[in-house]
């Protein structure tokens, strides 16, 4: 739910209305006073009602369902085929996968034209009425089509103005195993999300609203289902903004400074062919030019192979890092990892690989290492007296992803990443997984890396430049015919400061 605010108002009252009028007709529930009396002081005292043709809740955060919403079901049946008749474009970035239809606000089809129009009037009054909201008298609404692998990221909905969002589903008989739940989360201290404690099942002609705040953090899960396709109309209803706490600012991962090693630990490691000279000048002449390269075969076959069966160790333990809002991945508890992986660590961190990646990238990452601006003293930016790093291992996995909305602290200039990927050479673009890089305030993608097996992508980033990782679908199951243990992939990932 992340259309523009255009609004969306009805007819003036005695407008003529053309031959092919329709005109859509709520459920009953709404027009049962003492019902909504009860539903207004359930939602006033944050407390449940739980009836048949209508139902509120305070958790994770105050909404309410609607079944049987349009009365008949002839009219919902139209409404459908209009909806599905519209021109719909992809949609696809950090947070969302799904097709859209343009605004609905001045669609002409008598039956599109009749639901907002109900929207705004009779429902508008139900909804202030229960809600002590005074919501105008437009709204914003489009129609959405989930089908295999879509989904909705994490996310709260907030912006200015917004007070209600609300979501009409116009699908075939669902179950739970079809995937496309509205899942609702609960929230710290910090108003940030931390799990999910209620799933909404779509179901036919019900109508879901919910009270847009700082903690209204909720997603769409994947749709599972091959055949089948998740219908909706959803928009917001606007009103008198609200004072909204200030967003928590996280604190930047620790920096850990090099580790003194000399070269000898490159050569344990790092295929020869990137210990050569002439090979280090080429690569910074390239990385330099298009401010990105791609290392193939970086590593000695035989570490790769130990590399990646220390990753299968049963011993490592995983835990999860989020806010789901912002990442959601495995991180390996460093205590836990095999020798193999730590050292692989102490090499990240050596001395000597920092100075490689300076021959690398041009980069000054060691005090050591040479950089345009020794010739010009004074000009250019200063760099650390000393380079820091913060390398982890992750694993990636399926129905997770990271930085689905990215938050960077303010960095220096000059940024070099790398991520270092164990994906057996099978992975498939189709499945997510990649890393993508864009401008801040922009869409369009600067850079996009794919998983490869055995592979160094070096990119500069800079602090105007935000980066995620795509969400991973269950497209990528596939891989278990060949992989039975793994689910996801692993990267080592880590950034030099200059």
């Amino acid at each position: 739910m992340g259309a523009k605010r255009r609004g969306a108002a009805a007819p003036p009252p005695g407008k003529k209305r053309g031959k092919r009028e329709a005109r859509a007709q709520l459920c009953a529930a709404l027009r049962d006073a003492a019902l909504r009396e009860q539903a207004a002081a359930a939602w006033g005292r944050g407390e449940p009602l739980r009836h048949e043709v209508a139902a509120v809740e305070p958790a994770p955060f105050r909404h309410g369902v609607i079944p049987g919403f349009l009365a008949g079901p002839a009219f919902a049946e139209a409404l459908r085929d209009e909806l599905l008749g519209l021109g719909f474009r992809g949609r696809r970035n950090d947070l969302l996968s799904l097709r859209q239809s343009e605004e609905l606000g001045g669609r002409p089809e008598p039956h599109v034209a009749a639901l907002r129009h109900a929207l705004c009037e009779e429902f508008r009054a139900w909804l202030s009425a229960v809600t002590q909201i005074e919501l105008e008298p437009t709204i914003d609404i489009s129609c959405a089509k989930y089908e295999y692998t879509d989904v909705l990221l994490c996310h709260d909905d907030e912006l200015e103005g917004r007070r209600i969002a609300f979501i009409l589903y116009l699908v075939p008989p669902w179950e739970k195993s079809d995937g496309g739940t509205l899942d609702l989360y609960s929230t710290d201290e910090h108003f940030q999300p931390q799990q999910i404690i209620k799933s909404l099942v779509p179901s036919w002609n019900t109508l879901v609203f919910f009270e847009v705040s700082p903690v209204s953090f909720h997603q769409v899960s994947e749709v599972l289902s091959e055949e089948k396709c998740r219908l909706s109309v959803s928009g917001w209803f606007h009103g008198p903004s609200i004072v909204r706490p200030a967003r928590h600012i996280e604190a930047p991962l620790p920096r850990s400074p090099h580790i003194p090693y000399d070269h000898e630990i490159l050569y344990e490691w790092i295929n020869l062919v990137y210990l050569d000279m002439d090979s280090q000048a080429q690569i910074q002449e390239e990385f330099e030019e298009r401010s990105e390269i791609l290392l193939k075969d970086f590593l000695k076959k035989e570490q790769y192979q130990l590399l990646c069966e220390a990753l299968e160790n049963k011993d490592i333990q995983w835990s999860s890092r989020g806010p789901a809002n912002k990442r959601l991945y495995k991180t390996a508890e460093e205590d836990s990892l095999p020798d193999t992986l730590k050292k692989f660590l102490q090499f990240l961190r050596s001395e000597a690989l920092f100075l490689l990646l300076s021959n690398f990238t041009g980069l000054k990452l060691h005090f050591l290492a040479p950089s345009d601006e020794d010739e010009d003293a004074g000009e250019g930016r200063a760099a650390d007296a000393a380079g820091h790093s913060s390398p982890k291992p992750e694993q990636e996995e399926t129905e997770q992803h990271t930085d689905s909305n990215p938050h960077q602290p303010d960095q220096p200039d000059n940024i070099p990443e790398a991520q270092d990927n164990e994906t057996q050479n099978d992975w498939d673009p189709e499945y997510g997984g990649f890393t993508s890089y864009i401008a801040k305030g922009e869409d369009e993608e600067l850079l996009t890396v794919n998983p490869e097996d055995n592979c160094l992508a070096l990119v500069y980033r800079d602090k105007e430049t935000m980066k995620f990782v795509k969400y991973i679908n269950h497209r990528s199951l596939a891989r278990l015919k060949k992989h039975p243990n793994r689910t996801g992939f692993w990267d080592f990932s880590f950034v030099y400061y200059e």
